[in-house]
Protein backbone atom coordinates (compact mmCIF):
# COMPACT_ATOMS: atom_id res chain seq x y z
CA UNK A 1 0.00 0.00 0.00
CA UNK A 2 1.03 3.57 -0.62
CA UNK A 3 1.35 5.89 2.37
CA UNK A 4 0.26 9.48 2.91
CA UNK A 5 2.25 10.81 5.86
CA UNK A 6 1.01 14.09 7.34
CA UNK A 7 2.96 16.38 9.65
CA UNK A 8 2.06 18.10 12.92
CA UNK A 9 -1.47 19.56 12.72
CA UNK A 10 -1.62 21.52 16.02
CA UNK A 11 -5.33 22.30 15.99
CA UNK A 12 -5.41 23.53 12.39
CA UNK A 13 -8.53 21.55 11.60
CA UNK A 14 -9.61 23.29 8.40
CA UNK A 15 -6.14 23.08 6.87
CA UNK A 16 -5.90 19.41 7.81
CA UNK A 17 -9.31 18.49 6.42
CA UNK A 18 -8.55 20.40 3.22
CA UNK A 19 -5.33 18.47 2.73
CA UNK A 20 -7.06 15.13 3.23
CA UNK A 21 -10.06 16.04 1.08
CA UNK A 22 -7.78 16.98 -1.80
CA UNK A 23 -4.93 14.49 -1.50
CA UNK A 24 -5.86 11.34 0.43
CA UNK A 25 -7.12 8.39 -1.57
CA UNK A 26 -8.30 6.04 1.18
CA UNK A 27 -8.83 3.33 -1.39
CA UNK A 28 -5.13 2.93 -2.07
CA UNK A 29 -3.28 4.92 0.60
CA UNK A 30 -2.76 4.44 4.31
CA UNK A 31 -2.87 7.74 6.18
CA UNK A 32 -0.20 8.11 8.86
CA UNK A 33 -0.29 11.33 10.90
CA UNK A 34 2.75 12.18 13.00
CA UNK A 35 1.00 13.30 16.19
CA UNK A 36 0.54 16.71 17.82
CA UNK A 37 -3.10 17.03 16.80
CA UNK A 38 -3.62 19.35 19.78
CA UNK A 39 -2.52 22.80 20.92
CA UNK A 40 -1.56 26.15 19.37
CA UNK A 41 -4.19 26.31 16.62
CA UNK A 42 -7.81 27.38 17.20
CA UNK A 43 -9.55 24.04 16.64
CA UNK A 44 -8.01 21.36 18.84
CA UNK A 45 -11.36 19.67 19.72
CA UNK A 46 -12.49 19.54 16.11
CA UNK A 47 -9.13 18.15 15.03
CA UNK A 48 -9.18 15.43 17.67
CA UNK A 49 -12.77 14.41 16.92
CA UNK A 50 -12.04 14.35 13.19
CA UNK A 51 -9.05 12.06 13.74
CA UNK A 52 -11.05 9.71 15.96
CA UNK A 53 -13.84 9.56 13.38
CA UNK A 54 -11.44 8.74 10.55
CA UNK A 55 -9.58 6.11 12.54
CA UNK A 56 -12.81 4.41 13.56
CA UNK A 57 -14.27 4.61 10.05
CA UNK A 58 -11.27 3.07 8.27
CA UNK A 59 -9.09 1.55 11.02
CA UNK A 60 -6.85 -0.25 8.54
CA UNK A 61 -6.27 2.91 6.49
CA UNK A 62 -5.80 5.64 9.14
CA UNK A 63 -3.06 5.64 11.78
CA UNK A 64 -2.58 8.55 14.17
CA UNK A 65 0.68 8.46 16.11
CA UNK A 66 1.26 9.93 19.53
CA UNK A 67 3.14 13.21 19.72
CA UNK A 68 4.65 15.00 22.68
CA UNK A 69 1.62 17.29 22.93
CA UNK A 70 -0.66 14.30 23.37
CA UNK A 71 1.76 12.99 26.00
CA UNK A 72 1.68 16.35 27.82
CA UNK A 73 -2.12 16.51 27.75
CA UNK A 74 -2.44 12.95 29.07
CA UNK A 75 0.01 13.76 31.85
CA UNK A 76 -2.05 16.81 32.79
CA UNK A 77 -5.33 14.90 32.99
CA UNK A 78 -3.81 12.04 34.99
CA UNK A 79 -1.33 13.84 37.25
CA UNK A 80 -1.49 17.57 36.64
CA UNK A 81 0.98 19.23 34.28
CA UNK A 82 1.68 22.91 34.83
CA UNK A 83 4.23 22.94 32.03
CA UNK A 84 1.57 22.03 29.46
CA UNK A 85 -0.85 24.57 30.91
CA UNK A 86 1.73 27.35 30.66
CA UNK A 87 2.77 26.48 27.12
CA UNK A 88 -0.61 26.04 25.44
CA UNK A 89 -2.79 23.76 27.54
CA UNK A 90 -4.93 26.48 29.08
CA UNK A 91 -6.12 27.62 25.65
CA UNK A 92 -6.73 24.03 24.54
CA UNK A 93 -8.86 23.37 27.62
CA UNK A 94 -10.85 26.56 26.94
CA UNK A 95 -11.52 25.33 23.40
CA UNK A 96 -12.91 22.08 24.78
CA UNK A 97 -15.02 23.96 27.31
CA UNK A 98 -16.49 26.17 24.57
CA UNK A 99 -17.58 22.98 22.78
CA UNK A 100 -18.98 21.56 26.05
CA UNK A 101 -16.48 18.71 25.79
CA UNK A 102 -14.18 17.14 28.37
CA UNK A 103 -10.66 16.40 27.24
CA UNK A 104 -10.55 13.61 29.82
CA UNK A 105 -13.17 11.70 27.82
CA UNK A 106 -10.66 11.16 25.03
CA UNK A 107 -7.78 9.88 27.14
CA UNK A 108 -8.30 6.25 26.22
CA UNK A 109 -7.95 7.00 22.51
CA UNK A 110 -4.99 9.31 22.99
CA UNK A 111 -3.15 6.87 25.27
CA UNK A 112 -3.64 4.05 22.78
CA UNK A 113 -1.91 5.90 19.95
CA UNK A 114 1.18 4.04 18.73
CA UNK A 115 4.64 5.60 18.88
CA UNK A 116 5.63 4.50 15.40
CA UNK A 117 4.49 3.05 12.10
CA UNK A 118 6.89 0.85 10.16
CA UNK A 119 7.07 -0.94 6.82
CA UNK A 120 9.88 -2.85 5.15
CA UNK A 121 11.18 0.45 3.78
CA UNK A 122 10.03 3.28 6.06
CA UNK A 123 10.02 4.09 9.78
CA UNK A 124 7.65 6.86 10.88
CA UNK A 125 7.53 8.48 14.31
CA UNK A 126 6.93 11.88 15.84
CA UNK A 127 10.56 12.87 16.46
CA UNK A 128 12.74 10.03 15.16
CA UNK A 129 15.32 7.58 16.49
CA UNK A 130 18.07 9.49 18.27
CA UNK A 131 21.73 8.57 17.78
CA UNK A 132 22.23 8.45 21.54
CA UNK A 133 18.94 7.09 22.89
CA UNK A 134 19.23 3.71 24.60
CA UNK A 135 15.47 3.49 25.06
CA UNK A 136 13.85 5.43 22.18
CA UNK A 137 10.35 4.22 23.07
CA UNK A 138 10.44 5.33 26.71
CA UNK A 139 7.87 8.09 26.37
CA UNK A 140 9.14 10.42 29.08
CA UNK A 141 12.80 10.26 28.02
CA UNK A 142 14.04 13.51 26.40
CA UNK A 143 15.66 11.55 23.57
CA UNK A 144 12.68 9.31 22.87
CA UNK A 145 10.69 9.26 19.63
CA UNK A 146 8.36 11.81 21.25
CA UNK A 147 10.96 14.37 22.23
CA UNK A 148 14.40 14.17 20.64
CA UNK A 149 15.70 17.17 18.74
CA UNK A 150 19.28 16.00 18.32
CA UNK A 151 20.97 14.06 15.57
CA UNK A 152 19.12 11.01 14.38
CA UNK A 153 20.43 7.52 13.73
CA UNK A 154 20.62 5.98 10.27
CA UNK A 155 18.51 2.87 10.80
CA UNK A 156 18.71 1.40 7.29
CA UNK A 157 15.30 2.75 6.36
CA UNK A 158 13.88 6.11 5.40
CA UNK A 159 12.68 7.93 8.52
CA UNK A 160 9.83 10.42 8.36
CA UNK A 161 9.37 12.72 11.35
CA UNK A 162 7.90 15.99 12.55
CA UNK A 163 8.22 17.65 15.99
CA UNK A 164 10.82 20.32 15.13
CA UNK A 165 9.48 22.93 12.69
CA UNK A 166 11.68 23.18 9.59
CA UNK A 167 13.53 26.50 9.46
CA UNK A 168 12.98 26.77 5.72
CA UNK A 169 9.22 26.39 6.04
CA UNK A 170 9.32 23.37 3.73
CA UNK A 171 10.12 19.70 4.27
CA UNK A 172 13.83 19.14 4.90
CA UNK A 173 16.04 16.11 4.29
CA UNK A 174 18.91 14.99 6.52
CA UNK A 175 21.34 12.90 4.49
CA UNK A 176 23.24 11.41 7.44
CA UNK A 177 20.17 9.78 8.96
CA UNK A 178 18.16 9.39 5.74
CA UNK A 179 15.31 11.37 7.30
CA UNK A 180 12.61 13.68 6.01
CA UNK A 181 11.24 16.20 8.51
CA UNK A 182 7.78 17.34 7.36
CA UNK A 183 6.81 19.65 10.24
CA UNK A 184 6.41 22.93 8.38
CA UNK A 185 4.80 24.90 11.20
CA UNK A 186 1.10 24.84 10.40
CA UNK A 187 0.29 26.94 13.47
CA UNK A 188 2.93 29.66 12.99
CA UNK A 189 1.18 30.14 10.48
CA UNK A 190 2.99 28.66 7.52
CA UNK A 191 1.54 25.46 6.14
CA UNK A 192 0.80 21.79 6.65
CA UNK A 193 2.96 19.30 4.77
CA UNK A 194 2.54 15.68 3.75
CA UNK A 195 4.54 13.20 1.73
CA UNK A 196 3.29 10.36 -0.44
CA UNK A 197 5.37 7.18 -0.28
CA UNK A 198 4.91 4.52 -2.94
CA UNK A 199 4.68 0.81 -2.18
CA UNK A 200 8.44 0.43 -2.69
CA UNK A 201 9.24 3.04 -0.05
CA UNK A 202 10.16 5.83 -2.45
CA UNK A 203 9.02 9.42 -2.11
CA UNK A 204 6.39 9.97 -4.80
CA UNK A 205 5.19 13.50 -4.01
CA UNK A 206 5.36 16.30 -1.47
CA UNK A 207 2.22 18.23 -0.57
CA UNK A 208 2.07 21.67 1.03
CA UNK A 209 -1.19 23.36 2.03
CA UNK A 210 -0.81 26.93 3.30
CA UNK A 211 -2.42 27.40 6.69
CA UNK A 212 -5.96 28.71 6.39
CA UNK A 213 -6.45 31.96 8.31
CA UNK A 214 -9.45 30.62 10.22
CA UNK A 215 -7.22 28.09 11.98
CA UNK A 216 -4.91 30.61 13.60
CA UNK A 217 -6.70 33.95 13.82
CA UNK A 218 -9.75 35.35 15.54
Amino acid sequence: MELLVVGDVHGCFHTFSKLLDEHWDSGKQILVQLGDLLDRGKFAPETLLYAIELQQKVPDRACFLKGNHEFEAILHVEEGNENWLRQCGEETLKQFERKSLELANYMSWMKSRPLSYETDHVFISHAGISQSADHPFEESHPESVLWTRGKLKHIGKLQIIGHTPCQSGRAEFDVESNTWNIDTGAYRPNGLSAVKIDDEGQVAEFIFVPTLAIDVSG
